[in-house]
């Protein structure tokens, strides 16, 4: 067991969204991801420490999308995403949970969520989401450069390819947090 202050300890969960639960992913489906995600976030509002959702979201004509020159970009669809597409799962957001939108991989840049941690005393992050390898991985190394202490929820985890999950789970998580399978986190 992992046992964790609640007065200095927030719960991050990345992009578990309409529009990104139920994509192909692996090595657990959206769905999972999302039932994890849900029992932290409950654990955490339980023990009155701070559930803070982030999405990922772009406006019409993706003005905002990160334009850089890169081999492989991400297919944007031409009409735009729906609406829902980054409305959180249903069952998710509770009126204490904090939003926090971004616009790229990682919840740190350009968004005000170092800023909502540290003026709530917050010295470690639990983080869990999708995808393992993108959103989640971007903001761990961002949380890892803001010096927080941060613990991964693996079983929260999940990307488009088995490959791509364990190669952060197993290679650059380890370096920047402790992973650990979300039932043996504990508050108290």
């Amino acid at each position: 067991m992992l046992s964790l202050n609640p007065e200095t300890t927030a719960l991050v969960l990345i992009d578990l969204q309409n529009g990104i639960i139920n994509l192909p992913l692996e090595p657990y489906d959206g769905q999972k991801a999302l039932s994890v995600g849900k029992n932290l976030a409950e654990k955490f509002r339980e023990a009155g420490a701070p559930v803070f959702l982030v999405r990922v979201t772009f406006s019409d004509g993706f003005p905002d999308v990160p334009s850089q020159n890169v081999d492989q970009p991400a297919d944007y669809p031409e009409g735009g995403f729906s609406p829902e597409w980054d409305q959180f799962a249903d069952g998710l957001k509770q009126a204490s949970d904090f939003v926090i939108t971004k616009r790229q991989w990682g919840a740190f840049y350009s968004t005000e969520l170092d800023l909502q941690l540290r003026r709530r005393g917050i010295t470690t992050i639990v983080l869990s989401g999708i995808a393992t390898n993108f959103g989640v991985e971007s903001t761990a190394r961002q949380a890892w450069e803001h010096g927080y202490d941060l613990v991964i929820a693996e079983d929260g985890c999940t990307s488009f390819s088995r490959p791509l999950h364990d190669m952060a789970v197993q290679q650059i998580f380890p370096r920047l947090s402790r992973v650990v399978q979300s039932e043996k986190i504990v508050l108290k």
